[in-house]
């Protein structure tokens, strides 16, 4: 269940650290040890001789070696985690202030071919041999087309709630995600979660539902930025889109043998293309002799976010497991809403930061629920 949600957000982080555990059980079973062993139970006191003299040699050789290794795959793991949060920091606000623009509220099918097009460059220099990051498959476009709109969806929903509501709403709604991926798997698939996991979710859906009538309610002071209704209704369906999106994806997984990146590399040259189909019925595009040059910059910059989201994400999948990538996770959910929260004008005792607060000690308790079921399931 767990590997399921986390392969939408990580390129399936349960996957790798797995690869990861099975090459530490090989490593038990190195050959070079049994060889030792045939040495030493020679009677040829030369060749016995050497290969203590070897082994009094390597051994600090390699001990000398690995801690450097070690420490600066820690200290890579931890700076591409660091730049991972504050791209989708940056990215978040960067995408609220564009959208804050009347001009850009309404072109939103645009915005989101473009940054189709600049996951598909990203990806494209990634799997170069310069980089070669991963090897680049092909896929029918009809076995990919449901998935790209689908893609298509996952993007454009959230993205015009982010533009008719706060950004602490915005974020703390997306904690639906989680239960709602869990309740389409149980339909669809029969899985189940674990009791304390489900019981784990019900203050977080409780949350959200707190802070999605709050942060709605009209108010006299013009400074406080509220969540009008379409905001909740796109936020609502934008999590209904992203949880099939997510749900599929692990479908498709199965289906086509690919891993995300191969996967992703696919579909957004397709969702892209799709979205030109519709974008001159749909968008209502700004004056583009009147776009100020601050705005082309944050456009800008929201595509450079995207693209070290993506670069990121390859480095966090390999150096590190699903605590570290769950505890990034919150970090970042934090993070936004409390700079959402700073920048909405609400006071501190505002009824609204009780949901805030139970909707983020739900998804925290569920995490910790999951982990510990995967442990369990490990041993």
């Amino acid at each position: 269940m767990a590997d399921n949600q986390r392969t939408e957000r990580a390129g399936s982080f349960a996957s790798s650290s797995t690869e990861t555990a099975t090459l530490h059980e090989l490593t038990k079973l190195d050959p070079m040890e049994d060889s030792v062993q045939n040495l030493k139970s020679l009677n040829d006191e030369e060749r016995l001789a050497d290969a203590e003299e070897d082994e009094k040699l390597l051994p600090s050789s390699n001990e000398k070696e690995e801690p450097p290794k070690a420490k600066a795959s820690f200290a890579g793991a931890v700076v591409w985690m660091v730049v991972n949060t504050l791209a989708t920091i940056g990215i978040v606000f960067t995408n609220k202030a564009i959208f804050s623009d009347p001009q850009w509220k309404l072109c939103q099918l645009t915005f989101a071919s473009f940054h189709f097009l600049v996951t598909f460059l990203t990806l494209h220099i990634l799997s170069r041999p310069m980089f070669a990051y991963f090897t680049p498959r092909r896929a029918s476009i009809r076995d990919l087309l449901p998935l790209s709109i689908a893609m298509c969806l996952n993007v454009i929903l959230p993205n015009l709630s982010l533009a008719f509501s706060s950004v602490t709403f915005y974020q703390i709604a997306r904690i639906l995600l989680t239960p709602t991926v869990a309740l389409m798997n149980f339909v669809l698939y029969k899985a189940t979660l674990p009791r304390n996991a489900i019981l784990a979710l019900i203050p977080a859906c409780l949350g959200v539902g707190m802070v999605s009538y709050y942060d709605s309610l009209p108010t006299s002071d013009s400074k406080i930025k509220t969540t009008s209704s379409l905001g909740v209704f796109f936020a609502f369906t934008g999590i209904f889109a992203s949880s099939l999106y997510t749900v599929w994806i692990a479908s498709y997984h199965r289906k086509l043998q690919m891993s995300s990146m191969q996967l992703l590399y696919n579909q957004a040259p397709i969702a892209s293309f799709l979205l030109l189909y519709v974008i001159p019925f749909v968008d209502t595009f700004p004056d583009w002799m009147t776009v100020p040059g601050n705005r082309w910059l944050m456009i800008g910059m929201s595509g450079a976010f995207a693209s070290l989201i993506n670069i990121s994400q390859f480095f966090i999948i390999a150096q590190t497991g699903p605590v570290s990538s769950t505890v990034v996770g919150h970090l970042k959910t934090c993070t936004i809403v409390a700079l959402g929260w700073m920048v909405s004008g609400r006071a501190i005792g505002d009824k609204s930061v009780l949901g805030v607060f139970v909707a983020i000690g739900g998804i925290v308790g569920y995490s910790v629920v999951m982990l510990q079921h995967q442990k369990q399931q490990r041993k």
